[in-house]
């Protein structure tokens, strides 16, 4: 069963789009359900998230932990960010079913995805940033 704040951010999701030209943009995906997620950053010169927007091909919940991500991340410096994690995301949503749990992980690892995407355009560092898993995963419950 759903929480009412999950099937809100699935019929009503925030930040849906992509953005132009973005800072930083971050694909994963789970190969056994299907779900890919895409995070477009826009980071202004301070490192400041200042747009954050997503286009997700699957399930509810895969839809509603994106919206959720980006709603985290906007506002927040990249470090901030980095500590946006699927946790953060599912405590946010009010939780999710144990099935499900794979979709905050695929947010999380999008937001790093996309944060890395950045580092690499600014060739720059990020503290605590490891590169991102070049494969569609496949080792998740889905």
């Amino acid at each position: 069963m759903y929480s009412e704040r999950v099937m809100d951010h699935f019929q009503n999701p925030r930040n849906m789009g992509e953005i132009e030209d973005a800072s930083g943009v971050g694909t994963v995906g789970n190969a056994k359900c299907g779900d890919i997620m895409r995070i477009f950053l826009d980071i202004d010169e301070e490192g400041v998230i200042r747009e954050a927007k997503f286009k997700t091909f699957g399930c509810g919940a895969a839809v509603a932990t994106s919206s959720m991500a980006t709603e985290l991340v906007k506002g927040k410096t990249v470090q901030e960010a980095l500590q946006v994690t699927n946790k953060a995301v599912m405590e946010a949503l009010d939780g999710l079913p144990p099935v499900k749990v794979h979709c905050s992980l695929l947010a999380e690892e999008a937001i790093h995805a996309a944060l890395w995407d950045y580092a690499k355009k600014q060739g720059i560092a990020i503290e605590g940033l490891q590169e991102p898993r070049a494969d569609i995963h496949e080792d998740e419950e889905s």
